[in-house]
């Protein structure tokens, strides 16, 4: 099978500064972090050299973007070079004077992060008083503005038995897509280690989505960092369900649809230092943009390339025979074990090879 690795989608750490210290952070972001990693003239730089290669869906994220007070000037220019530039915010600097400058700088979507459906939850999980009503506060003035967004919302198990409330919020609150985040502990997020959704509820909870995604018709739900959700599909079709709407569904700057992990594929991450990484929660580089062309990193990169070899993955995942479609979280699998190729540790599906090869070879009784 020939593949287009072609990517369409970017997102740049503008700067690991914010407001917040929310328990999951993948960069530990703070206060303490420094305003930037690249200036003004470094970000136009790193603009040009992708430009040179593709017109990606450019995501402004962070720490929190709009600590930076040339980020306008940064969504222009990338703008001008035919990016479709979207920007992450947690929403509690949100005002009318920023509405303006985000539709006068042509962003096409913003993205808030909501991760329960009560003050109660949310800023417990984001560590601020007042971090609910910020993104509260937001969505009206998002509404007044006419400016399209979209709510990301992220859950351990301290706030998983809210999901469907905060599925049912975020709808009621006008966003054009929703999507539930299952944790990569990177960063900070190391520290809830012991709170990740446990195997057997991922299962059940993408049963979930999948069961109410197929009677959503007016925004996109999309489960991220939850490759296994597109085995889990396929698994329930077989069942006499129907979900073909997952995979005809699209948004203007959706990541390529119907497949679970597309990190280094069509997707990737820049820090704020300006190494590549395959995705934002996979911390290992394929190179520094001070020092190669973004083609050269995405083309020859090892750690690119590697990811790309589906046949290299291991244990579960390698023996898979949906492999193609899922591929397994490779940061957590990294996270977790050490090697980004290893089997993903949060599914808990064992392959048909793996299956027959169990009931080929009898297992003796053991006295106890």
């Amino acid at each position: 099978m020939k593949h287009d690795w072609t990517p369409k989608w970017i997102a740049w750490e503008t700067t690991r500064k914010c407001n917040l210290t929310c328990i999951h952070c993948r960069c530990s972001a703070d206060l303490e972090q420094p305003l930037y990693g690249l200036d003004t003239q470094q970000a136009f730089f790193l603009i040009d050299d992708i430009a040179a290669y593709c017109k990606p869906v450019f995501v402004l994220s962070g720490g929190e973007p709009l600590m930076r007070p040339d980020i306008y000037q940064i969504a222009e220019y990338a703008d001008h070079k035919d990016f479709r530039v979207c920007l992450a915010t947690n929403g509690a600097l949100i005002n009318d004077e920023h509405c303006e400058r985000i539709k006068a700088a042509n962003i096409r979507m913003v993205s808030l992060s909501l991760d329960g459906s009560t003050a109660e939850t949310h800023d417990n999980f984001r560590n601020v008083p007042g971090a609910f009503e910020g993104v509260m506060n937001a969505t009206r003035l998002f509404r007044k503005h006419g400016i399209e967004f979209l709510i990301n919302s992220s859950f351990t198990k301290r706030n998983q038995f809210d999901i469907a409330d905060t599925f049912r919020l975020s709808k009621s609150l006008g966003v054009s897509a929703w999507y539930m985040f299952m944790i990569v502990p990177t960063g900070r997020g190391e520290g809830v280690m012991d709170e990740l959704i446990s195997k057997e509820d991922y299962d059940e909870l993408l049963t979930w989505h999948y069961q109410q995604e197929k009677r959503e018709d007016t925004i996109l739900m999309r489960p991220t960092c939850a490759p296994h959700y597109y085995r889990v599909v396929p698994q329930l079709n077989k069942l006499g369900e129907r979900a073909d709407r997952l995979q005809r569904k699209s948004l203007k700057f959706s990541t390529g649809g119907g497949k679970g992990c597309i990190a280094s594929q069509s997707i990737c991450f820049i820090d704020a230092n300006g190494e590549v990484q395959p995705c934002s929660y996979l911390p290992l580089s394929g190179g520094n943009l001070r020092i190669k062309s973004f083609q050269e990193i995405w083309e020859n990169s090892k750690l690119f390339n590697d990811m790309r070899d589906f046949k290299s993955y291991k244990g579960r995942c390698g023996a898979c025979e949906y492999l193609n479609v899922c591929g397994g979280c490779r940061a957590r699998a990294y996270t977790v074990t050490g090697d980004y190729l290893a089997e993903e540790p949060f599914c808990n599906y064992i392959p048909v090879r793996m299956q027959r090869r169990s009931k080929a070879i009898p297992i003796p009784a053991v006295a106890c």
